[in-house]
């Protein structure tokens, strides 16, 4: 049996079911570390977890090691240390280097993590991204939006989905961000310049350096955008054909592009550009599972459970590359204003229109808070063969059905 030690600080749906897809591998003794107790697992995953060690921050490298040292003693040395969430990715490195466990080294984790680290790899390494400065003080975030021109964006450069992340379009808020936020050499704000054009993700599978397989979608609109305007429903597409001329640039880039970051065997999810006069552009790239319900998406489209696919990968360093046989989409539901869900309109008649292409919802409840992130209140999952009729019913889909806050 194999000892594979599983952190995760909160008890979330995503990360919850990547941990029960590790439990269920053959010959793996799981252990859990989490901030939350065990009395808040479901109890249909409780019964696979052979120990537990709870810790007061999950994040902590130093908690994490003395609870793996802990666990250890109870069901033998761990030959795996992994967790889903990018925000644990340096920490597990750590670790793991430090009790000579495989897996992401602690250079590749900060390359991952600090996205302005990132972009200057991405410089040395001649591969197309924005232009960008880390600034530590107001002096330098004027000299690089003087040089690059307004809109930029402003992200804390250990950030993680969008969060923290702002469009300046001009003068009067730059000067607004820097009275909330201002740049500090113990807390620098990563500038970038604003990249235009269609948005897209490119998810792939590497082992020992090489892209074994690799999904594309489409961000309908960006998720900056989507942020930055908390009414709109917005939906991400994924084609069922990714492998035409279209893509040759992005999937040109991406192997050298996670070489030079210095992955070896993992998942990552890619956030990149088409710019509008041609080219592309990458944005950053997580070395972790795709969240944002983009993992069940990629599930549907490929008729493969990636979600235990992922620990199938880290555990055993495997996997079997599925055909993509659909398309698939998701339309992410949010309501305008302030407040709780007070109703939910258009249902019906979206279950007459799109009930066929439905495969996964979750419709917003009455009394439901809205989340603040970029997921809202809810979401419905559509697939089909053809890559027209998802993008139709997504499009629909928003259409028809509207979120009431009060």
């Amino acid at each position: 049996m194999r000892t594979v030690i599983f952190v995760v600080p909160f008890f979330m749906e995503a990360t919850l079911r990547f941990m029960a897809g590790t439990a269920r591998l053959p010959g793996v003794r799981l252990g859990l570390i989490s901030q939350d107790p065990l009395e808040r697992l479901p109890h249909e995953l409780r019964g696979p977890v052979a120990a537990h060690w709870r810790i007061s921050d999950a994040l902590d490298p130093q908690q994490i090691a003395v609870a793996v040292d802990g666990l250890a003693q109870q069901i033998g040395r761990p030959v795996h240390l992994i967790g889903s969430l990018e925000q644990l990715q340096v920490p597990l490195a750590r670790v793991r280097e430090n009790f000579g466990l495989p897996g992401l080294s602690v250079q590749a984790a900060e390359n991952f993590r600090d996205k302005s680290l990132m972009k200057r790899v991405f410089d040395a390494a001649g591969l197309p991204c924005a232009r960008h400065r880390l600034a530590t003080n107001a002096a330098e975030a004027l000299d690089f939006v003087r040089e690059v021109g307004f809109p930029v964006v402003v992200k804390p450069p250990a950030g993680a989905g969008a969060i923290n992340t702002f469009r300046l379009d001009d003068a009067a808020q730059l000067e607004e961000y820097f009275v909330r936020h201002p740049p500090h050499p113990a807390r620098a704000t990563l500038f970038e310049e604003f990249l235009q054009g269609e948005e897209h993700s490119f998810d792939s599978v590497c082992i020992a350096g090489r892209i074994v397989w690799y999904s594309i979608s489409r961000y309908l609109p960006s998720p900056l955008t989507v942020l930055t305007n908390p009414w709109i429903q917005w939906c991400v597409l994924l084609p069922r054909e990714v492998d035409g001329p279209e893509y040759a640039d992005i999937r040109a880039a991406a192997e050298p592009a996670l070489r030079a970051l210095g992955l070896d065997t993992g998942m990552t999810h890619m956030e990149w550009f088409r710019r509008p006069g041609g080219g592309i552009a990458i944005s950053e790239i997580a070395a972790r599972p795709p969240g944002a319900q983009f993992t069940t998406l990629l599930s549907y489209a490929c008729d493969c459970d990636f979600y235990r696919a992922w620990p199938e990968l880290m555990v055993y360093g495997e996997f079997t590359p599925p055909r993509r046989t659909h398309a698939a989409g998701a339309a992410y539901l949010r309501g305008m204003g302030q407040g709780r869900v007070q109703a939910v309109h258009g249902v019906a008649q979206a279950q007459r229109e799109l009930g066929g292409l439905v495969v996964e919802a979750r419709l917003p409840r009455p009394g439901q808070a809205q989340s603040s992130g970029y997921e809202g209140a809810g979401f419905i999952i559509v697939r089909h063969r053809e890559t027209r009729v998802v993008e139709q019913a997504l499009k629909r889909a928003v259409e028809l059905i509207r979120i009431e806050l009060g």
